[in-house]
């Protein structure tokens, strides 16, 4: 095409129109794309489909995404298959003298597990549940700290998933400079307001500054009375974004050592933010250099054998396929978006309408509706950044706080939404009844969306 035209919005509505229905990102991204194609050249769909995916394999953003991604799956896998964190509660239920004790001692726990927020959701949920239980709090508080702590946690720190999935996206669309995208990402932290309020919440309900209202009241009391809590739901037949990546995290814990030493979490956990460190904030180098050190370090100890866990470090690269499949997908559509000239389109229709005051926190408002209609939380992203980024910078809004805003939005979804894949992990292993789970933490959720939106709309 030539000149931007209304046509371009014909994929980002398809996308985010099947992303809703089919609760599926990867395939929306994939027909989006095809209908994108159609629309420059019906006779050459397959040959330019072809290209541009091979274009996008070529990419060193996507050979970087695969590569740390994947080796993030593999050290998940170890650290899950030794059961060093299922340790911290065994400790905690020695240390625990009343229920906001041992709450805070889950609320730290769900700090510590910064890495991944499948990994946190499971096993915060699962380590502390007996500790809660003695002390008669409801699996509905359990899964509200749990859940809190998952993705919120993990959007503020740099050495996980979410940072490199969302820098990777940074650096595809020229927001970050080549190998930049996790310093970018950094910029943007202070600003990812709905997380902070979320993490920092937590604790101002368990020690009861913010006090108890709603359900979430009426499940205390009943905890507090002795009632036994809800029978949990059918979860096979619930079905979130990402039930690949859901259910093989799953089967990892399944096959947890029970009674694995804490150290052997802790270890890893300080020799990823040490490497990373020493090599300028480098998370492949990072990555490399732990595993050189963590596998021989679980050998010595005999935990299991080679071949075991070379084969549950594989395991572990496949669970992340859904994140990597998402990424490719995202970077054909946004090949085929530029073909179409949207990014030009949405600034010349927009631009004159929105102000550089009030982009944050509208991106915030309608991504986090977005993201909580979707369950989404990378693979909606990956669609509106190519979108949103270029019209931020055209009304010369604040950078950092437009990224912030969009990885608020994430969080948000993440943790409100009702069959989103934290949410349903987070009332997995709390033992919490799902619909139970998300019915009383949703007050508080948006309580935090509230906080963040005014928040944007006055730091703008």
């Amino acid at each position: 095409m030539t000149e931007p035209s209304v046509i371009s919005v014909i994929p980002p509505i398809v996308v985010l129109t099947l992303a809703v229905w089919l609760r599926r990102p990867i395939l929306a991204l994939v027909l989006g794309a095809i209908v994108g194609f159609a629309l420059l050249d019906f006779s050459a769909i397959l040959d330019n489909f072809a290209t541009s995916s091979l274009k996008v394999m070529a990419d060193e953003t996507i050979g970087w995404l695969i590569l740390v991604c994947g080796s993030f799956g593999a050290l998940i896998a170890l650290l899950v298959r030794t059961g060093g964190a299922l340790a911290f509660g065994r400790n905690a239920l020695k240390l625990a003298k009343g229920p906001k004790s041992s709450l805070l001692m889950t609320y730290f726990l769900g700090i510590v597990i910064f890495i991944d927020d499948y990994l946190n959701a499971l096993t915060v949920g699962e380590t502390m549940r007996r500790v809660t239980d003695k002390f008669k709090i409801s699996r509905e508080m359990l899964a509200y700290v749990v859940d809190s702590t998952a993705a919120p946690v993990c959007v503020l720190v740099p050495l996980s998933t979410w940072a490199v999935f969302f820098g990777g996206l940074l650096v595809d669309n020229g927001v970050a400079p080549e190998g930049q995208g996790i310093s970018v990402y950094m910029q943007a932290i202070p600003y990812m307001l709905y997380a902070w309020v979320a993490v920092i919440m937590v604790p101002l309900v368990i020690i009861g500054v913010v006090p108890l209202f709603g359900p979430m009241k009426k499940a205390e009391l009943a905890a507090r009375e002795g009632q036994p809590a809800l029978e949990q739901v059918d979860l096979d037949a619930v079905h979130t974004p990402d039930d690949y990546a859901a259910r093989a995290i799953e089967q990892e814990f399944e096959q947890a050592d029970e009674h694995g030493k804490l150290y052997n979490f802790l270890v890893p956990i300080g020799l990823l933010v040490a490497f990373t460190v020493y090599f300028d904030i480098d998370v492949w180098k990072g990555l490399l250099a732990t595993l050189a050190v963590t596998v021989p370090f679980y050998l010595a100890q005999k935990l299991m054998p080679l071949a075991d866990m070379l084969e549950q470090m594989i395991d572990g690269f496949k669970s992340m396929l859904p994140a990597i499949g998402t990424v490719i997908a995202a970077f054909i559509f946004k090949d085929v978006c530029d073909q179409l000239m949207l990014p030009q389109f949405v600034i010349n229709s927009l631009s004159a309408y929105m102000t550089a005051e009030l982009l944050p926190a509208m991106v915030f408002l309608s991504m986090a509706i977005l993201a909580f209609a979707t369950g989404s939380s990378w693979g909606i992203f990956a669609v509106t950044i190519p979108i949103v980024m270029p019209l931020a910078v055209a009304v010369d809004a604040n950078i950092p706080l437009v990224i912030g805003a969009l990885l608020s939005a994430s969080s948000f979804g993440s943790q409100a939404c009702f069959y989103s894949d934290s949410t349903v992990l987070a009332a997995q292993g709390s033992g919490c009844n799902l619909v139970s789970h998300a019915i009383t933490q949703l007050p508080y959720a948006l309580l935090a969306a509230a906080i963040a939106f005014v928040g944007f709309l006055l730091m703008a």
